[in-house]
């Protein structure tokens, strides 16, 4: 009997103990984790990317680089011709267009469309763990992989989509599909990411986005892809993200 009540005391005991090594994780450090698969949280990063988008029949392509550091970004075109030369600057949760010829930036919106169904803010943007309230909705399987399901919530007016569901691999750390929804709910694009490229960085290899590819919910045969290559990591001046700089 001594023996039976003394195994039941011990059971108790063990339960009342901390669980070791059982990890939780909280939804914000799941999105900051999965920005650095897109720039985020790096001294400072420069990619190409080529834009090609099927809009109401016609075939549309434009070729640009990109450097980020932080909340900032500079997007320049390069192709076709007469794209050749404009920039998208943005600083913190501000938007500037800049074409050879004009006296003064443009102030824009990171939600218009700049082609297909590519927003300004989907070449510029790399920071959603800054721009997103992130929750967790859930677990959901993508295509057999595992991924946390998160409801991220705009924290301004200013970024590009009022609300977005995103799932992100629980075994990579980096966001497979995205769907974006409306002030009002509605959802009205939809995007997948591949994660071929890889970036060294505090001797670690991380994966980097390869390609996006966007669709429209009311129309599925509007789709854009965006294709990411050439990524090095390296520190950015401050200047390269200075308004008055490159409006010299």
């Amino acid at each position: 009997m001594r023996f039976v009540v003394a195994l039941l005391l011990a059971v108790v005991a063990g339960l009342s103990l901390p669980v070791v090594g059982v990890a939780t994780i909280s939804p914000a450090e799941i999105l900051t984790q999965s920005d650095a698969a897109r720039g985020g949280g790096l001294p400072g990063i420069h990619w190409n990317i080529k834009l090609s988008a099927l809009d109401g029949g016609e075939q549309l392509d434009q070729e640009l680089t990109v450097r980020a550091k932080g909340n900032d970004s500079l997007v320049e075109f390069s192709a076709p011709p007469k794209v050749k030369g404009q920039k998208l600057l943005t600083v913190e949760r501000n938007m500037w267009f800049i074409k050879p010829g004009l006296r003064k930036p443009t102030p824009i919106s990171a939600r218009q469309r700049l082609i297909g169904q590519a927003s300004n803010g989907d070449v510029a943007a790399t920071n959603y763990a800054g721009d997103y309230q992130a929750a967790l909705l859930g677990e959901e399987a993508i295509d057999g992989e595992d991924c946390y399901r998160l409801e991220l919530t705009a924290k301004e007016a200013q970024v590009t989509y009022d609300r977005i569901v995103y799932w992100v691999s629980k075994s990579r750390r980096v966001g497979v599909q995205a769907e974006f929804y409306t002030v009002s709910g509605k959802l009205f694009k939809r995007a997948r990411f591949e994660y071929d490229n890889r970036i060294d960085y505090q001797g670690k290899s991380i994966p980097f986005v390869s390609k996006m590819t966007i669709m429209d919910e009311i129309d599925r045969s509007q789709k854009t892809t965006l294709e990411y290559s050439d990524i090095q990591v390296s520190a950015l001046p401050d200047q390269v993200f200075n308004l008055q700089f490159l409006m010299r």
